[in-house]
């Protein structure tokens, strides 16, 4: 079972920071420049928030200032004009977030944990310390389920253009095949099968509805 050793322990979960100016300057940071569909400002709200339960489910202590920073801006680097297409926007990211934070009243004491957290927050990764674990098996969970075929569908081209109906189909059938194994903390499987479940589940609708999906 993949757990990193330090998860076996009895842990209370840590409170959430109180909000000091830094929060509201990364909060408004991502409203207003995180603005696409799947990965934007609301993606992150998401993130965040389903971490902190998965993490308070499994007893779980983490560093708020390091899970918010990291949650807020783990998808800078899809977004231009930080973007990067010869990189992974994990790894841009993870080298730029401290352009926002410094300055801004975060400890950056804690931009490391920030870095490697965002670094791994794909579910292709693998997360090291609790914050990383986390923030992986939220975003994980977030293409899944119904929130998973919101996020996809609604990056469909209207003019026909990349990604079409039948594109977008076949990457929430690549969501389906590759994350759910990918989901690594107990509480995060724990969610798995109901995800997993209303993702089949539209997908079965859909290709019935469509004669197998061509009349998409």
């Amino acid at each position: 079972m993949r757990v990193a050793a330090w998860l076996l322990g009895i842990f209370v979960s840590a409170a959430p920071a109180a909000t000091s100016d830094w929060h509201a300057t990364v909060r408004d940071f991502a409203s207003k420049h995180f603005k696409n569909p799947a990965w934007g400002y609301s993606h992150s709200m998401r993130d965040y928030a389903l971490a902190r339960e998965l993490a308070a489910a499994d007893h779980v202590a983490l560093d708020d200032d390091v899970l918010f920073a990291a949650a807020y801006l783990h998808d800078m680097a899809a977004f231009p004009p930080w973007e990067n297409e010869k990189l992974d926007h994990s790894d841009v990211a993870a080298g730029i977030v401290d352009t926002v934070l410094k300055g801004a009243g975060f400890p950056m004491a804690k931009i490391d944990a920030v870095r490697g957290a965002i670094r791994t927050h794909m579910y292709y990764r693998d997360p090291v310390g609790p914050e990383a674990l986390y923030l992986h098996d939220a975003d994980a969970l977030d293409w899944l389920g119904a929130i998973g075929v919101a996020r996809i569908m609604a990056l469909v081209d209207p003019k026909g253009g990349d990604p079409d109906g039948p594109k977008a189909v076949k990457m929430l059938e690549d969501n389906l095949k590759s994350v759910p194994q990918r989901v690594l903390s107990p509480a995060g499987r724990a969610r798995v099968a109901q995800r997993k479940a209303e993702l089949e589940g539209y997908l079965k609708d859909l290709r019935r509805e469509s004669e197998n999906f061509r009349t998409l």
